[in-house]
């Protein structure tokens, strides 16, 4: 049990999401480091130390988010913050590059296996974990939602040829994040009018195993926004979408 504010961070055992459990705890939260493979989990936490324990939850498996929550209602009986973390950005990529990979999943070629398995954990595994930690977020006296999504998700930035990422733009990853803003939005609009606050944010171009380390952000800079709008107060904004403070970014 814990008097600490209480949060929830998925993908965790590494990259951004293991860095924002870090900065977290630092901060003074208890935090519950969500890993697919508890093991690593695990592992994750002792290295973060006191403040941290590991959650075994696959955001693609409905029993593993049922089984989470429970064990969260049965622990704690409640949860304050929520931190949609985890994602893919591929499911058969290899070795290639990202420009390799990109000229093989374009509109035209891109498999549908390749489709439904990003959008498998980076639109539905969200959803799920919503629907599943709702009822916690609920009890709490001030909850808040952190989406974590991706600028190459906007319709508005894509829409504009002179976008520099604009090429990259297809119905696997940077598509799944426009469907993840719009179940954000849809989030947005049904506690508009309740003490749930939601919010969508951008790490930026971060390196991380989700871009063969390609990124050109550190861990450290991809991860501020995230803990930034996660340390909000209750008198903070809900339904923003931001890369840095008063950076928005367009739908």
């Amino acid at each position: 049990m814990t008097n600490k504010r209480l949060a929830l961070v998925t993908g965790a055992n590494q990259g951004v999401g293991l860095q924002v459990v870090k900065e977290l705890v630092a901060a003074g939260h208890t935090v519950l480091l969500g890993s697919r493979d508890l093991a690593k989990g695990e592992a994750a936490a002792r290295e973060v130390g006191e403040g941290a324990m590991a959650l075994q939850m696959d955001v693609t498996d409905q029993a593993s988010i049922a089984a989470a929550a429970a064990f969260v209602q049965q622990t704690f009986g409640y949860l304050d913050l929520l931190v949609n973390n985890a994602a893919i950005s591929n499911v058969n990529k290899g070795n290639l590059s990202l420009q390799e990979y990109g000229k093989l999943t374009r509109a035209s070629n891109i498999p549908l296996k390749e489709v439904r398995g990003i959008w498998e954990t980076n639109v539905f595994g969200v959803l799920a974990v919503y629907q599943a930690m709702l009822p916690l977020l609920r009890k709490s006296a001030e909850p808040r939602i952190v989406n974590v999504s991706s600028g190459v998700g906007s319709l508005t930035a894509n829409a504009d040829p002179a976008y520099p990422y604009r090429a990259m733009y297809s119905p696997g990853y940077a598509a799944s994040k426009t469907a993840l803003n719009a179940i954000t939005l849809a989030m947005m609009i049904e506690l508009e009018n309740t003490h749930i606050k939601v919010n969508l944010v951008s790490p930026g171009f971060t390196s991380t195993a989700l871009n063969g380390f390609e990124g050109t952000e550190s861990i450290e800079d991809g991860s501020r926004e995230v803990v930034r709008v996660a340390l909000f107060g209750p008198e903070e904004p809900s339904g923003t979408f931001t890369r840095w403070e008063n950076v928005n970014i367009p739908w």
